[in-house]
C-alpha cells in the first residue's frame, strides 16, 4: 500500500506558499491604511478591502490543497485525515463567510475557531505508532506539532484581547498550521524512498 502519492506534495507544498503569497500581495493592495502587526489575516478579505478577492481566493486554494493532501495521506490515521479535511472545509467557508468591513462577526469567529481547533488536532490525531511509520506521524513529533500549533493559538488570542501583535501571532500559526502537511508529506516520501519501494 502506497504511504502517500507524490501529487500529494505539490498540493501540501501550495498551500504555506498560496497562503503567504496571498496575505503579501493582498496587504502590498491595501496599502498604509492596513497594519500587517496589529490587524487580521481576515481584514484583508473583508467586504471592501482591495485585496479581499485576492486574499479570498488564497482561503480557496488552501481549502482545496488541505482536502486533497487529507485524501492522499493514506499512512495516517484515519481520524487526522478527517481533521484536515475539516480544516479544508473551514478554509473554503472563511471565504464564504468573509469578516465585515468594521467590527466583529460571531459567525466568521466561529468558523476560524473551528478551523484553527481542527488544524492543531490532526498532527496527534494523525499519528500511529510503530517502527516502520514515518518520522512526521510518530507520536513525539505529532505531539509537538500539535502543542506548538495550540501554543500560537493562545498567543494569537493573548495579542487579540490586548489590542497587541495580533496579526504577527496569526500569521505565525497559520504558517505553521499550513506547513505540517508539507511536513508529513515529505517524511512519508522520503519513508518509502529508505525502504527501497516506489512512492507513487
Amino acid at each position: 500500500m502506497l504511504l502517500v502519492p507524490r501529487w500529494a506534495l505539490l498540493s501540501s507544498g501550495c498551500a504555506p506558499v498560496l497562503l503567504i503569497a496571498g496575505w503579501v500581495v493582498a496587504a502590498a493592495l491595501e496599502g498604509s491604511a492596513y497594519d500587517p502587526v496589529t490587524q487580521t489575516i481576515s481584514v484583508l478579505a473583508a467586504h471592501g478591502a482591495s485585496g479581499s478577492w485576492v486574499m479570498t481566493g488564497a482561503f480557496l486554494a488552501l481549502g482545496v490543497c488541505h482536502l486533497l493532501t487529507a485524501w492522499g495521506l493514506r499512512a495516517a490515521a484515519a481520524a487526522g485525515r478527517v481533521a484536515l479535511a475539516g480544516g479544508g472545509v473551514v478554509a473554503l467557508a472563511v471565504a464564504v463567510v468573509p469578516t465585515p468591513s468594521s467590527g466583529g462577526s460571531l459567525g466568521h469567529g466561529s468558523v476560524a475557531a473551528a478551523g484553527f481547533t481542527l488544524l492543531a488536532l490532526w498532527p496527534v490525531l494523525a499519528a500511529s505508532g510503530g517502527s516502520g511509520t514515518p518520522w512526521a506521524l510518530r507520536p513525539l513529533p505529532s505531539f509537538a506539532a500539535t502543542a506548538v500549533m495550540v501554543a500560537g493559538a493562545v498567543w494569537f488570542l493573548v495579542e487579540m484581547d490586548r489590542h497587541g501583535m495580533a496579526g504577527v501571532a496569526e500569521r505565525v500559526v497559520t504558517a505553521v498550521q499550513s506547513l505540517w502537511p508539507f511536513v508529513v508529506v515529505l517524511s512519508c516520501l522520503r519513508h518509502r524512498a529508505g525502504r527501497g519501494a516506489p512512492s507513487a
